[in-house]
């Protein structure tokens, strides 16, 4: 995972390092590891047949930035510009922007590129009405906020909606937090301590990093409890626990939330507790991490905002060689919708190194290029035509029909291409 703070993507999902104890965790990249994609294929009848995204504007918003690999991406770039205090592909982490935006390239590279980077919640709103502001008629978006509102209710997602309702069809990054998901009611015992199915303590699993990243939201009772719920992380040695760290509250969130990222010995074993007022008994709780497996999960539910929004193609990960759902790919539902829409291909190949692009965000990235040329060969399509060709024209790959998992199946990139050349314009 790129963990990012207040630089974006702050403390999650794939593999930059920053400084200890970040200051403000906002957003996370949605991802394992970033590198220049290759062999991202399948649509090579599509440029044959003259179709490359020529005319299509493709919006990027990325919390890493974007250190582009090459001139001939560089050269499909129009425009670019940061919302925040590091430049575009000015931070470490700019390869994972670098690598949606060859994505993207790599499938129609035809289409113009529009890239925008950001710290903030309030700078990715304003990186998305400046892109909406150039007339981009995709807009690519693979971070996630965590400690959010799973319903398609918080405010960034908001900010995606608006964007779809403007005439942008905008393309989500489900997450990637599929193994790291957890849900339940508190249940202190006499010490506030949360009681999970087999006791107080959750370990943390496989972790991907030498960083632990964990957010903790809850439904509202009052202001005054936003700051009680404490998450604690421990390294356990046989039979003696230590404290390593505390979470802190985020208070810039609509949603009351607490959340820690530290530095870790990445051999040793640690877990986490989560305490609390004895009046928050009942309340629901989500506990995320981005960078480790959680022992107790909820795998349902886990698709992260923004891709929560009604108004996105939320899409999740298949590996590109065997086809089968990445375990780590986030699925719905999300209130009363399926919440992941269609699962494209994921793990894309340096030609020299052996790093891969993977995550949900390769996979949107994928898709995003993809529409692109959906666009190409029908330009007039609404961003809702866009949507339901692409849903419709989905091979299955779990159970018959719509489900949380996969959606409406994997996209195949030939049959919707060719599909929307006659779609009329509709709704």
């Amino acid at each position: 995972m790129v963990v990012v703070l207040v630089a974006v993507v702050l403390a999650a999902i794939s593999g930059v390092a920053i400084r200890s104890a970040p200051p403000d965790p906002l957003a996370v990249v949605a991802d394992e590891e970033a590198a220049e994609p290759t062999g991202v294929g399948g649509v090579d009848p599509l440029h044959d047949a003259g179709l490359t995204g020529e005319g299509v504007r493709v919006g990027i918003v990325d919390a890493t930035g974007f250190a582009l690999p090459s001139d001939r991406v560089q050269g499909a770039v129009s425009a670019r510009r940061r919302f925040g205090k590091a430049a575009v592909g000015e931070r470490p982490g700019g390869r994972h922007g670098a690598a949606a935006a060859e994505t993207v390239h790599r499938l129609a590279p035809g289409a113009s590129l529009y890239l925008a980077s950001f710290s903030t919640p309030g700078e990715f709103e304003r990186a998305v009405e400046w892109l909406v502001r150039n007339d981009v008629d995709v807009l690519l978006v693979p971070v996630a906020f965590y400690g959010r509102r799973g319903d398609g209710s918080s405010r960034v997602a908001a900010v995606v909606t608006a964007a779809a309702e403007a005439g942008v069809t905008v393309v989500t990054a489900a997450g990637n937090t599929r193994s790291g998901h957890w849900a339940g009611r508190f249940d202190p015992d006499d010490d506030g301590v949360h009681r999970f199915a087999g006791g107080s303590r959750s370990y943390l699993l496989n972790g991907s990093t030498g960083r632990v990243s964990v957010w903790l939201r809850w439904s509202r009772v009052n202001r005054s409890q936003r700051a009680n719920v404490t998450v604690s992380l421990y390294r356990s040695r046989g039979d003696r626990a230590t404290l390593v760290a505390q979470s802190r509250p985020y208070r810039r969130d609509e949603t009351p939330n607490v959340w820690l990222s530290e530095r870790v010995d990445p051999g040793g074993s640690y877990y986490v507790e989560i305490t609390g007022p004895a009046d928050l008994d009942g309340v629901p709780l989500e506990l995320v991490s981005p960078t480790h497996r959680l022992q107790y999960i909820t795998q349902s539910g886990s698709v992260v905002a923004p891709a929560t929004a009604r108004r996105a193609l939320t899409v999740g990960a298949v590996d590109r060689r065997t086809g089968r759902l990445e375990p780590f790919s986030s699925v719905g539902p999300v209130d009363d919708r399926p919440g992941v829409d269609v699962v494209a291909p994921s793990g894309f190949h340096l030609p020299a190194r052996a790093d891969r692009f993977v995550g949900t965000s390769a996979a949107a990235a994928y898709a995003a290029g993809v529409v692109a040329l959906v666009l190409d060969a029908n330009p007039v399509l609404t961003p809702r035509r866009v949507e339901a060709v692409v849903e419709s024209t989905a091979v299955e790959t779990g159970p018959d029909g719509v489900d949380p998992v996969t959606g409406s199946g994997r996209l195949d990139p030939i049959t919707v291409v060719r599909r929307a050349g006659n779609v009329s314009a509709g709704g």
